[in-house]
């Protein structure tokens, strides 16, 4: 890999950071696992991540179309970066 490409997990971490709807929820979950999340848990719907030096969990729920949400994706962001 030649200095400055971009490699698969930046391509899907800048993607879901530039468009955070119609994310299919198979992608959030394999970004949530490239930044250290792994599922703790499923509450009925609910896939819940926790991380182990990132004290707050991520609630994730799939929509009928099998995208995730909007909402938790942007949640998960400023989780992620610490806001």
């Amino acid at each position: 890999m030649h200095p400055g490409a971009m490699t698969k997990t930046d391509r899907k971490n800048q993607k879901i950071r530039r468009n955070s709807s119609n994310v299919r929820f198979q992608d959030f979950v394999s970004w949530l696992e490239d930044n250290g999340f792994f599922l703790d848990r499923v509450s009925g719907s609910h896939h819940i991540f926790v991380h182990p030096t990132i004290e707050t969990p991520i609630n994730a729920r799939k929509k009928k179309d099998g995208t995730a949400k909007a909402y938790q994706i942007k949640q998960a962001i400023k989780i992620i970066d610490g806001e």
